[in-house]
């Protein structure tokens, strides 16, 4: 059967999503053509992804990556890959024709114009950046509707959720699941010490630095939570987490009846990717076949809330709406950066956010404009927070 090639944009393709991508398309050359990538600094890592698969275009946003790459290229005999520069030109390559799907994968708040224009050109899209639905859910789910949009996730719990949800009828919650992070067992009174090193060494997972120490608070969780209210159309009070150390069921949906169905797999994220590449239809990821024999116990817990939380903090800002999922997002990617820094420590991450939280006035965050605002403003006061408060990590 002959199967009809794809366009293929990824948006963060230097990153931990991209590269599980670029796996998963490099096994099926005839399923997917890579018409554009973007990238911020890493110009080394896109010139080897360029020589691979010969993009058309490739958008980094530091210009001098931009630089470094447009030489590199010539000096390499490729000629035929267009270099674009600046954060404008990632919302430029979301929307070419010659695009069919986007993966948004750019991790934090500089995703969502990229992949906003990517659904107002009525692209298929691929969501890992959950920070889209974090700041401007309502918007952005209103433009998925208004442009007809085939809205795929990505992100391995609401993946699951997806392949697990074949109609809504009796639907009673969804269950996302978290493996607790690094710290799940770690004596309280010992994580205002831990380093940066410490929390980006997830047992389960490799992912980027700012997602590692998301999970190491539990924030990565929360995020998700607002997440699965704004892709499901859930209530806040439908959507629990559960702590399942072995990440080996990745979410699960429970129905009236007493059912519960599962999505199971082994921790990769090239399996929900290749999902959402294929679908409806089903291709290799690449991936391990899931021994449970050989796994042993699974096990599962309720979230202690005391040592996460930032979970609770989440949940905290969905139930009061308005702008506070955009304010808790952006004064946490200050805490996360000002922690990876060393310029303050672990358990001022909570600190921080709630202090946002309470400070920032987050009423009237309806168009893009005052989200962009709203964001804008919590970052100075996250900023300055920092320098006044902060406690340098050792």
């Amino acid at each position: 059967m002959t199967v009809q090639q794809r366009g293929l944009c990824i948006l963060g393709a230097t990153g931990s999503i991209g590269h599980s991508t670029l796996d998963v398309i490099g096994r099926h050359p005839e399923r997917y053509r890579l018409v554009a990538v973007s990238g911020n600094r890493r110009d080394a890592e896109m010139l080897s992804i360029c020589q691979r698969f010969r993009p058309a275009y490739v958008a980094m946003v530091d210009l001098c990556a931009a630089e470094r790459l447009q030489g590199a290229l010539a000096q390499a005999g490729i000629h035929d890959v267009e270099v674009l520069s600046g954060p404008e030109a990632l919302t430029r390559i979301a929307a070419l024709p010659e695009v069919d799907d986007v993966m948004a994968a750019i991790v934090g708040a500089a995703g969502l114009l990229p992949t906003l224009a990517a659904v107002r050109a009525g692209k298929r899209v691929l969501l890992a950046n959950k920070e889209c639905l974090v700041m401007a859910g309502s918007l952005f789910m209103d433009a998925v509707r208004e442009h007809q949009v085939t809205l795929l996730p990505i992100d391995s719990e609401h993946n699951a959720i997806f392949q697990c949800l074949p109609n809504r009828s009796g639907l009673r919650r969804i269950i996302l699941t978290a493996s607790g992070g690094p710290f799940r067992a770690t004596p309280l009174e010992t994580l205002a010490s831990v380093t940066p090193e410490q929390a980006c060494a997830h047992p389960n997972w490799s992912m980027g630095r700012k997602i590692s120490v998301d999970s190491a608070t539990m924030m990565n969780k929360g995020l998700e939570v607002i997440e699965a209210f704004w892709l499901f159309g859930m209530c806040t009070d439908t959507v629990d987490v559960l702590i399942h150390p072995q990440s080996i069921v990745h979410s699960m949906v429970e129905y009236q009846d007493g059912s519960v169905l599962a999505q199971m797999g082994t921790p990769d994220m090239r399996t929900p990717i290749a999902h959402a590449l294929a679908y409806p239809e089903r291709v290799s990821s690449g991936v391990s076949f899931l021994d449970l024999a050989a796994r042993g116990p699974l096990t599962f817990e309720a979230p202690d809330l005391n040592r996460f939380p930032c979970l609770s903090l989440a949940y905290q800002a969905l139930r009061q709406g308005c702008g506070a999922p955009a304010v808790l997002n952006a004064a946490n990617e200050v805490a996360v950066q000002a922690f990876l820094d060393r310029k303050m420590g672990f358990l001022q991450i909570p600190a921080l956010i709630e202090a946002a939280l309470a400070a920032i006035a987050s009423a009237g965050a309806e168009t893009l404009e005052q989200i962009l605002a709203l964001d804008a403003e919590t970052r100075q006061y996250a900023e300055g927070w920092v320098r006044s408060q902060g406690v340098p990590v050792a």
